[in-house]
């Protein structure tokens, strides 16, 4: 709703109420650019989206020459994510993804923002002045027990199928299950759950002012300058210090972000002349919320995480009944603190900024040439070169230096040894000798972190950088009998160390945090080649004379666009944990680097179709009826995650292999569909819509 008020001849004030819902039954992991799921229905769930917002406009002149834009508005955002059952989650590898309770569910989330921003305009002589500042306060409730209801993962296990009381125990040297017959034997090999404090209030503050002139220096040259300096303050609720890292419980300090931007526009020529249009500013980005509830809830203290392998001696001895869970925790938001019983198998996890932190920058470069060429059609020609600098990417500090190890590769079936070698860097050694835990030496040891007390140490760093280069040509005509028309074709590539803005609290994706350098490779957002061509009709065939035949064939609008891209870079992931850092998410195919591969490409034809009708002076009917995807091409893709688009590339088994009269505490098992699509984007789609104006 907006209201519009004249108050007096130099003021006008607007209003404006706006409100959403949006709700649904197994919509949490409801995809609606795929109609495949690898997800059961009881590992969904229900989202409840509630948002609202309301705004004040007022536009003053304060002087023939200086006016005033005072802007003030409040919104709200909530958000609900129910499960569709309860339990532990389980997970059979390449078989399902995941069914029984979510590990993500259920969720709440609460955001209130008030902004207040004022804008001043002074026009004097050739000189344009703008002046702004604006001030805005969060607040924020997240409610977010990951985990907390524990997970069971059947993988391949070894197994004694004549042991007694309970047959299928595990054991080394016994007989190899294969995943699905783990699950049919009831006979998991891991089990993960985590504890804490589920709720986090991530408040902040946000300030900001500018400056900026534009100057018209000749006829023909226009110059603009201008600096904005940024600000965002973090609350300290819920920030607890540890003795054993200094740096958790602290958010980053505030730095001089002060951003220079200039820009220039230059017309060659009296007759069509060209302009020629340049720009370079520097942009200053906020620090997510989610990374200062990372810092909250992951402080090394109150968080607890315990995962448990079937087939560790001393493990198995605790390790739960399928499927009951460890600890039941509530399904409330109060915290789930860890029984006395279960501390020594658990290990605390640290999320925090590097003491050198800085807000992350963009660094950005455009130059347009542009032209009206023969009839009404405009062309141009655009460059834009984009330079991310201290990207955020988070780094786990508390690894010992690797150690090189080669490993065997077996085909898909497991059997047949492949003559070749994977050579990974491994966090953990192999032990040699002869023990208890070890009967068939070599085995794989345990990961000895060099702060034994806490586990994974996730550093918020600004280590990331990104790079992006993009050249568009286009043609646009211009409406003019009925016809509009544009064709823009964009050659782009864009390359990064795999910033992570958007996966905080997620593990690391750094592969070797002693190798970061091998992270740098294709962006998650990297399509070579789009091409995008659009056109607009209104067709008016019969003259007002044919008055019968004009109501039935004019006034129709008939739009459609066509889009092509080219394929974006996959990810070739191999499950397993090779490397043996404790992250089973941060493996890829040995050899080759991040976002090595390329997925499919994409093309897709919308059309729409409109008709206005006059009901009379004050009423107007339009029907409507659209196409998406009309030639129902079948656009196939990768799986995709927070991540980008991923391949599985094999996996990793810690199962004992001969390979001539050489023994290997694991090897690698080949895929059978690597970089083989496993989803697609969404067929055609149709849609009929009526509204009416009044």
């Amino acid at each position: 709703m907006k209201l519009d008020r004249v108050l007096s001849p130099h003021q006008f004030l607007t209003a404006r109420l706006s409100t959403s819902r949006s709700y649904g039954a197994n919509n949490v992991y409801f995809d609606p650019g795929s109609p495949i799921t690898f997800d059961s229905i009881s590992a969904n769930g229900e989202e409840d989206v509630a948002t609202e917002s309301a705004s004040l406009s007022l536009l003053s002149g304060i002087t023939p020459r200086l006016t005033s834009h005072l802007r003030v508005q409040f919104s709200r955002d909530l958000e609900q994510q129910f499960p569709n059952t309860t339990g532990t989650q389980t997970s059979i590898y390449s078989w399902m993804e995941d069914f029984g309770q979510s590990s993500t569910l259920p969720r709440q989330t609460r955001e209130h923002r008030l902004h207040l921003a004022e804008t001043l305009s002074l026009s004097r002589g050739r000189n344009q002045w703008k002046f702004g500042a604006d001030g805005m306060r969060t607040w924020d409730y997240d409610y977010f027990p990951s985990l907390f209801g524990g997970e069971y993962l059947y993988d391949d296990i070894s197994v004694n199928p004549w042991s007694l009381p309970i047959p299928f125990e595990p054991m080394h040297e016994g007989l190899e299950l294969t995943p699905l017959r783990a699950w049919a034997h009831n006979v998991p090999r891991y089990y993960e759950q985590n504890f804490g404090n589920p709720v986090s209030h991530p408040n902040s503050n946000d300030y900001s002012a500018f400056v900026q002139d534009t100057t018209r220096l000749t006829p023909h040259f226009s110059l603009s300058l201008g600096a904005r300096y940024d600000l965002q303050t973090f609350s300290k609720t819920g920030m607890a210090s540890n003795p054993l890292w200094s740096q958790v419980g602290k958010m980053p300090l505030p730095g001089t972000n002060f951003a220079p931007r200039v820009g220039i526009g230059y017309a060659v020529g009296n007759d069509r002349p060209l302009m020629v249009r340049a720009g370079f500013g520097i942009f200053y980005t906020r620090i997510p919320q989610t990374y200062q509830s990372a810092v909250i809830n992951d402080n090394g203290l109150s968080d607890n995480f315990i995962s448990l392998d079937n087939t560790v001696t001393s493990q198995h001895q605790v390790f739960p009944s399928y499927p009951n869970a460890a600890v039941n925790c509530p399904g409330v938001p109060v915290s789930c603190t860890i029984p006395a019983a279960w501390q020594p198998y658990a290990t605390s996890e640290v999320a925090a900024f590097a003491p050198d932190f800085k807000t992350p920058r963009v660094q950005q470069a455009s130059l347009s040439l542009e032209r009206e060429l023969a009839g009404g059609v405009k062309g141009t020609i655009s460059y834009l070169f984009v330079h991310g600098v201290d990207m955020i990417r988070a780094r786990d500090v508390n690894l010992p230096p690797p150690t090189y190890y080669s490993y065997p590769i077996f085909d898909p079936a497991g059997g047949t040894f492949q003559n070749a070698f994977y050579n990974v860097e491994s966090f953990t050694t192999w032990q040699t000798s002869y023990s208890i835990s070890c009967p068939y030496p070599p085995c794989i040891n345990s990961l000895d972190r060099p702060i034994s007390q806490l586990g994974a140490i996730d550093q918020f760093e600004s280590a990331g950088s990104s790079v992006y280069n993009g050249m568009t040509v286009s043609l646009r005509k211009r409406m003019s009998g009925g016809m509009y028309f544009n064709l823009a074709y964009t050659w782009a590539h864009a390359i990064d160390d795999g910033q992570d803005a958007l996966v905080a609290g997620q593990p690391v994706t750094v592969q070797n945090s002693y190798s970061t350098k091998s992270e740098r490779g294709p962006s998650v957002t990297d399509q070579r080649q789009r091409l995008t061509i659009s056109a607009i009709e209104e067709p008016h065939p019969f003259a007002a004379g044919q008055k019968a035949l004009a109501t039935v064939f004019d006034h129709w609008k008939v739009s459609g666009i066509m889009t092509y891209g080219s394929g974006r870079p996959a990810n070739a992931m191999v499950s397993g944990d090779p490397n043996q850092d404790g992250n089973t998410s941060n493996d890829r195919l040995s050899g080759y680097g991040r976002n090595a591969f390329t997925g499919p490409d994409y093309a897709s034809m919308d059309l729409k179709m409109g008709r206005m009708m006059n009901l009379g002076a004050r009423y107007h009917l339009e029907l409507t009826g659209e196409s998406f995807n009309l030639f129902n091409r079948n656009n196939e893709r990768l799986a995709i995650t927070d991540n980008g688009f991923q391949s599985t590339a094999g996996q990793f088994i810690k199962y004992a292999q001969y390979v001539g009269n050489t023994y290997y505490p694991a090897y690698y098992q080949q895929p059978t569909s690597l970089m083989k699509p496993t989803s697609s984007f969404a067929p055609r789609q149709m849609q009929l819509s009526m509204r009416l104006n009044f």
